[in-house]
């Protein structure tokens, strides 16, 4: 408990000092000097590499601001820290471990570290954070909702397949994604994902191969020796230090920076957004070391602005800019509309051995599309430590309603996170998980350990929603070149899929519908 008090108050007191800048003070720093570029991105996960990318192809000078520090793979396979040794590489400025329970907090140097957790009233939200963002800390899961299912949370003006016949496909061929081979599948390493797909088999439940970022020809040396360790010992959380992992810093931000024309500023924690001159957009940020000590403070001064810092910290910053009025025509929806994929996670009982820590998670679905009550899946969820033997955890994810909100908080100048996690829709979708267990354990003789747990996600939605913040491509309402193209602007849930893919797939198609528009808005 103690320990999870100093950890609040430290990252309340950082926060705080980097967000306590008056808009006077901003108008005003270091002699009112400004570095002018035509457009800044905010953030590098997948919205900002997608749109880095694009805006460097089309010859647009480009800066992108990245909180986290720049992590390049070693050949000594050392570059980040592992679940079972960790240090300060493992979180963000946190004087312990972040991860979920069961792995017990551990006491490490404060350090720009990749994986951090915003703690909310009834929900903790895992985020990365690095040049990269959440891809340096994900599964890899490239999932595409179907059609059907999409239609129950985005709006008909975004065309399906559009997105299913341009966007998807452009995203997986830049990342590489591909389902895992069988001759990867069938070693010891993915004994939990067979087990949970021959239990589906027998309980008459649909599995799938899902597409994975992952390069398993590295996964194939990594179990000859040649490469350290890494997916094969399920250590994808906290990074993956074999490369097999095609995190967004390997192929989009690469591709952007081979451009020419955008520059990737790590370790910039972006403080203010606001309207500049001209209708151009004033960013304010604080460089920071490694050890999230500030060194100086920045103004950027842009033409087109793309927030793309995650669902926690897009709406952070929108929240901020509407308190201190320097956005003033953001409207009152900043915030809401929030959801958490309705991420669950649980843990079966089986009588043999599972394998549960190694092998990356999300190789193989159970698809419960049809379920009596409402859709879901389950995806075995390899990689964390401290479970045993007979024991299968697998995280669950369905559709949830958008019920949750931020608001900003004057006193600490940041956004609290608020989930009802006892709502009706809540309630709703953990019996139609229960019901999809019942029958896996019916067929199978198996039980659960522990009822399905919504205390955390690894997927948070929504905050700058389409059709309340922004248009269906993204621009925020009353502000032209003002977009948002992250998980910000998704209502609460990506339809029974992990969102990375969707994230990105609307971002292409966002970026395709701004430059089509370049010339006239050059103009504004």
């Amino acid at each position: 408990m103690s320990q999870m008090l100093n950890r609040r108050r430290f990252l309340q007191a950082s926060a705080a000092a980097a967000a306590s800048i008056s808009v006077s003070t901003v108008r005003t720093w270091a002699g009112g000097v400004d570095e002018y570029v035509e457009a800044i991105v905010i953030g590098s996960g997948f919205g900002g590499a997608v749109t880095s990318l694009r805006l460097g192809q089309a010859g647009i000078e480009t800066i992108v601001l990245e909180r986290g520090r720049r992590w390049q793979i070693t050949d000594a396979g050392n570059t980040f820290s592992t679940t079972d040794n960790p240090d300060g590489r493992a979180a963000w400025l946190s004087p312990t471990t972040v991860l979920p329970p069961p792995v017990p907090e551990i006491p490490i140097d404060v350090y720009t570290g990749v994986l951090d957790v915003k703690r909310g009233n009834g929900i903790n939200v895992y985020r990365g954070a690095g040049v990269g963002g959440g891809s340096l800390v994900y599964g890899a899961i490239t999932y595409q909702p179907t059609e059907e299912l999409f239609y129950k949370v985005f709006p008909r003006t975004i065309k399906y397949s559009e997105l299913d016949r341009v966007y998807y496909p452009r995203v997986r061929s830049i990342l590489k994604a591909s389902p895992i081979p069988d001759d990867i599948l069938q070693t010891e390493y993915y004994l939990a994902s067979r087990i949970l797909m021959e239990q589906a088999r027998k309980a008459g439940l649909n599995t799938r191969k899902i597409d994975a970022a992952i390069n398993w020809d590295i996964v194939r040396q990594e179990r000859a020796g040649k490469k350290v360790a890494s997916i094969i010992n399920g250590q994808v959380y906290y990074g993956t230090n074999s490369g097999a992992k095609n995190s967004v810093d390997r192929n989009y931000l690469g591709m952007a920076e081979a451009t020419g024309n955008v520059e990737i500023r790590p370790l910039h924690v972006v403080t203010m957004i606001g309207e500049s001159d001209r209708g151009r957009y004033r960013v304010v940020c604080h460089q920071i070391n490694e050890r999230g000590e500030v060194l100086v403070q920045k103004s950027f001064i842009c033409h087109y602005l793309f927030l793309a810092a995650g669902s926690i910290g897009t709406t952070e910053l929108l929240l901020r800019a509407k308190t201190n009025r320097t956005l003033r025509r953001l409207n009152n929806q900043v915030g809401k509309f929030w959801g958490t994929n309705s991420d669950s996670t649980t843990l079966m009982i089986n009588a043999g051995e599972t394998n549960p820590t190694p092998g990356n998670p999300g190789v193989i679905a159970v698809e419960h599309l049809d379920n009596p009550i409402a859709p879901v899946i389950l995806e075995a969820f390899h990689g964390l430590p401290f479970v045993p033997q007979g024991i299968l955890p697998v995280l669950g994810q369905g559709i949830s309603q958008p019920e949750g909100y931020l608001t900003y908080n004057t006193a600490t100048k940041l956004a609290d996170l608020f989930w009802p996690n006892n709502s009706a829709d809540s309630q709703r979708n953990t019996q139609a998980l229960q019901y999809t267990y019942q029958r896996l354990n019916q067929a199978n003789g198996t039980s659960l350990a522990t009822p399905p747990d919504y205390s955390f996600t690894a997927h948070p939605l929504g905050g700058a929603t389409i059709g309340q913040v922004c248009s269906t491509h993204g621009q925020v309402f009353g502000y032209p070149n003002l977009f948002v193209v992250d998980g910000a602007l998704i209502p609460g849930s990506t339809a029974c899929s992990n969102p990375s893919l969707t994230i990105a797939a609307l971002a292409e198609r966002s970026m395709d519908h701004f430059l089509n528009r370049i010339p006239r808005l050059r103009k504004i």
